[in-house]
């Protein structure tokens, strides 16, 4: 048995050692924000932080992080209010939305180490594949969510999204966009 910490829950894994965490946290733990994107590492789509260090969930098997801190998309946060998660909707980055996951816990890693990254540091450290291709917003939002961390401006996050039960659901709308 592999056990180590996923978003805060000890978790045990009834799984050979060599399996890919990309594939126990989305088989195993229904995490499914963790995109599998390339399965060879270079995508970035199922990027993690594993002990602060963000981590292509692809190429590191759940043995060798036995003992470890695995912070997923869904871990970082329920609500949006990350300040990564509020630049990107602030800077408008999602398109696609696939490689968003990843990239999201690329810059929040490089943010817990650098509170003051450059456009350089950005683009060095987030080697995350877009074929919408953000990254000048990616920059953008980046260097904004590092400027929210630190205090030094404020951005209105939306509303975390609510899930309707059945009956309201048949009367409203799938999705309302307030301008």
């Amino acid at each position: 048995m592999t056990r180590f910490t996923v978003n805060n829950q000890p978790v045990q894994y009834a799984m050979d050692p060599a399996t890919p965490l990309l594939w126990a946290l989305r088989d195993a733990s229904n995490l499914t924000g963790t995109k599998y994107g390339c399965g060879v590492g270079q995508c970035g789509a199922c990027t993690v932080n594993v002990d602060g260090v963000a981590v292509r969930s692809c190429q590191r098997t759940i043995g060798a992080i036995e003992g470890s801190y695995v912070t997923t998309i869904e871990g970082l946060s329920r609500d949006r209010s990350h300040p990564v998660q509020i630049a990107f909707i602030a800077k408008n980055l999602v398109q696609c939305g696939f490689c968003v996951p990843g990239m999201i816990m690329a810059a929040s890693v490089l943010l817990t180490r650098n509170r003051n990254p450059t456009e350089d540091d950005i683009r060095r450290e987030i080697t995350n594949l877009c074929r919408c291709g953000l990254y000048p917003r990616l920059v953008e939002a980046v260097l904004l969510a590092a400027s929210i961390q630190r205090g030094d401006e404020t951005v209105d996050a939306p509303p975390a999204p609510g899930i309707l039960p059945t009956e309201a659901a048949r009367t409203v709308p799938a999705l309302v966009v307030r301008r």
